[in-house]
C-alpha cells in the first residue's frame, strides 16, 4: 500500500493505494480517500495521520523524526573513513606491525591507535598534529577515545627513535619506522619474490620552524622557498606503484646522493639483492654510474641531454634508424607512440626515445614563446631578461641590448620529445624504453600524492618527530594505494576527492525516543557503498536499537 496524490481539475486529493496480482497484471485498487491535500495540510491533519500510523512501526517513527538530510550535526559522527580505512590498516598489515613493536613499551596509552589516527587525518586533510587532534573529534574511530595532543607527540617521536638493535643498519641507524617498513615488507614475501624494478623518487618540503636539530636546511628549493629551511624525502616504490620504503635527509642533500644509500639499505634491510633501479635524471652522475657498475646494480637512468657532453654531441647526433614500439592508434586508451633506438659510446649504451605528439606539443609551446618574445622586443627589452622563459632565447648584440638568438631555436628543437635513457641492462631498447615511462607513471602518482607527503605544516622541534610525521604520511600513501588497487580489480576509477566526499557524508547519530536508544545512519551516496564493498565492510543498518547503556563500541559521546 501507498500514498497517491490524485488530481481532478485544480483540486488534489490524497489517496490510499494497494496493488494487487491479477494474473500477469498488477492492478491498483483505491481503498480510501482522505481529503484534498491542501486541507489536510492546511489544519495539520496529514502529520497526525502519518504520525499514527508510524506508531505501529518503530522504524518508521524514527525516520520520521530524523528525515533524511536532516541529521544534527553537532551530535552526528563520521563513520565512513574510519570503518573503510580501518579495514585496509588491518589487511595491509600496519596495526600487527605496530602492535607488535609497541607491545614491551609502557606509554599507557594505544601507540597503534594514536598512530592510525594520524594516518586518517592525512587521508581525509592533513596537516599539523595540532590540527589532527582537534579533527578527531568529529569521527568514530574505533578505541581512539581518550587520545590527546600530547599522545600524538609521543607516537610520532616512537615512529623516528632509534632502535636498540642495529643489525642491518647502514649509514643511517635503524629506526621504528624502519621496522614497520620491514614488517610490511616481509608479509608480503611471497608478492615480492618476482620484484624486478624498483622505482625511486624524491621531493624537498620545507618547513614553518627550524625543521629540527640537523633535518632543516637551506637547499635548493623546488617550492621556490629559498628563505625557509627543507628536507628531502624520497620513496621507493615497486613496478605497481607500491610504496615500500621512505627515507628522509637534510635539505641540502642533492638528489645524486641519495640513490647509493637507497640501494645500500634496500640490499640490508629487505634482502633484495638484484634488482633494476629505474630513478630520473636528476639522480645520474659520473661517480653514481660508477658506484653503480661496481656494485652489479641494474639500472636506467634518465640522462642530462642537455648538460651532458656525449650525450649531446654522439647519442642524439646518431644517425640510426628509430624503431617504432607501438603505432599510433584510434583508442584512447593505447599507449602514446613511442619510437626508440639503442645509441652504443664505447661500452655505454644509451636508448635515445621519441615521442611524436609530446615533439609536437614541445614545438608549438616553444613557437608560442618565441612569437611573444618578437613582439616584445620590438616594444623594448630591458625587461624580457627576469622572464625566465624569454630568456633562454635571448643574446646580448651590441651595447647591452637583446635579440632573439636563433641558434638556440634550433638548437632546443633537437630535444622536442625526445629523452635520453642510460642503461646496463640487457633488456631490448624497446623494454628499456617503457619501463622508464613506468617511471612517469609513478611520478604522476607520487605528484598527485605530494598533498598527502607535504604534511604541512610541520612544527615540530626534534628530528624524531619529525620522522615520525612524515612517517605517517607514508603509511597513508601505501592505504591509499592498497584502496585504489583493490577499486581497479572491481573495474571502478574514481576521483579521489570524490570518494574523500562521499565517505565524508556517510555520517552517524544516537537518538533517544520513549526510552530506547538508536542509531540512525545517513544514506549511501554516491561512490561509497562501491568503495565499501571493494574493501569488503558493510554498511550498519539504517536503523539499530541499542540497550538502554549503549556500549562505546557502538557510539561514543563527542568530548
Amino acid at each position: 500500500m501507498f500514498f497517491r496524490i490524485k488530481p481532478s481539475g485544480d483540486r488534489r486529493y490524497l489517496q490510499i493505494v494497494e496493488n494487487t496480482r491479477d494474473g500477469a497484471r498488477t492492478v491498483q485498487r483505491v481503498l480510501a480517500t482522505l481529503g484534498r491535500v491542501e486541507d489536510l495540510e492546511a489544519d495539520g491533519r496529514l502529520d497526525a495521520l502519518l504520525r499514527s500510523g508510524a506508531r505501529f512501526s518503530e522504524t518508521a517513527m524514527l525516520l520520521s523524526s530524523h528525515p533524511a538530510g536532516a541529521l544534527d550535526s553537532s551530535t552526528s559522527l563520521r563513520i565512513g573513513a574510519p570503518m573503510l580505512f580501518g579495514r585496509l590498516w588491518e589487511q595491509s598489515g600496519c596495526r600487527r606491525a605496530i602492535e607488535q613493536l609497541a607491545q614491551k613499551r609502557g606509554f599507557g596509552f594505544s601507540l597503534e591507535r594514536a598512530v592510525f589516527v594520524s594516518v586518517l587525518h592525512r587521508l581525509m586533510i592533513s596537516g599539523s598534529d595540532r590540527a589532527c587532534e582537534k579533527w578527531q573529534d568529529a569521527y568514530l574511530i574505533d578505541r581512539a577515545d581518550g587520545l590527546d595532543l600530547h599522545h600524538l607527540y609521543r607516537a610520532m617521536a616512537w615512529l623516528g627513535e632509534e632502535l636498540t638493535d642495529q643489525r642491518g643498519a647502514t649509514r643511517a641507524p635503524r629506526r621504528t619506522k624502519d621496522a614497520i617498513e620491514e614488517g610490511l615488507y616481509h608479509r608480503r614475501r611471497d608478492l615480492f619474490s618476482n620484484l624486478e624494478v624498483v622505482f625511486f623518487d624524491t621531493t624537498a618540503l620545507y618547513f614553518e620552524g627550524q625543521g629540527g636539530d640537523t633535518l632543516g636546511r637551506y637547499g635548493h628549493s623546488k617550492d621556490h622557498r629559498p628563505d625557509l629551511k627543507q628536507m628531502v624525502v624520497g620513496a621507493v616504490l615497486d613496478g605497481d606503484g607500491r610504496p615500500i620504503c621512505c627515507e628522509l635527509w637534510p635539505g641540502n642533500v642533492t638528489d645524486v646522493k641519495t640513490l647509493m644509500p637507497i640501494l645500500d639499505r634496500l640490499r640490508r634491510r629487505f634482502g633484495i639483492v638484484r634488482v633494476c633501479i629505474v630513478a630520473d635524471r636528476g639522480m645520474i652522475s659520473a661517480d653514481t654510474v660508477q658506484d653503480l657498475e661496481e656494485q652489479g646494480w641494474p639500472y636506467i637512468l634518465g640522462a642530462r641531454m642537455r648538460k651532458q657532453t656525449e650525450v649531446r654531441t654522439h647519442v642524439l647526433a646518431d644517425r640510426g634508424r628509430f624503431r617504432v614500439v607501438h603505432p599510433k592508434s584510434p583508442h584512447h586508451d593505447d599507449p602514446t607512440p613511442l619510437k626508440v633506438k639503442e645509441v652504443w659510446v664505447d661500452e655505454r649504451r644509451y636508448v635515445v626515445c621519441v615521442n611524436e605528439d609530446e615533439a609536437k606539443k614541445d614545438r608549438a609551446d616553444r613557437e608560442a614563446i618565441v612569437a611573444g618574445l618578437r613582439a616584445q622586443l620590438r616594444q623594448g627589452d630591458k625587461s624580457l631578461v627576469g622572464n625566465k622563459g624569454y630568456r633562454r632565447f635571448l643574446r646580448v648584440q651590441g651595447e647591452g641590448h637583446f635579440v632573439v638568438d636563433e641558434a638556440k631555436i634550433v638548437e632546443e628543437a633537437k630535444y622536442d620529445g625526445t629523452w635520453v635513457l642510460r642503461t646496463n641492462t640487457e633488456l631490448s631498447p624497446a623494454q628499456v624504453a617503457l619501463q622508464y615511462k613506468r617511471l612517469w607513471l609513478v611520478e604522476q602518482w607520487f605528484r598527485s600524492c605530494k598533498s598527502l607527503l607535504e604534511t604541512r605544516p610541520i612544527y615540530h622541534r626534534c628530528d624524531e618527530t619529525i620522522r615520525g610525521h612524515v612517517f605517517c604520511s607514508f603509511l597513508a600513501l601505501l592505504l591509499r594505494y592498497e584502496l585504489q588497487r583493490r577499486l581497479a580489480a572491481r573495474g571502478h576509477v574514481y576521483e579521489w576527492a570524490d570518494v574523500l566526499q562521499d565517505l565524508e557524508r556517510l555520517q552517524q547519530v544516537e537518538v533517544e525516543q520513549a526510552g530506547q536508544h538508536y542509531l540512525l545512519r545517513s544514506e549511501l551516496q554516491g561512490t561509497c557503498g562501491h568503495v565499501l564493498r571493494a574493501v569488503g565492510v558493510a554498511a550498519p543498518p539504517t536503523v539499530q536499537a541499542l540497550s538502554d547503556s549503549p556500549t562505546p563500541s557502538a557510539t561514543r559521546p563527542l568530548r
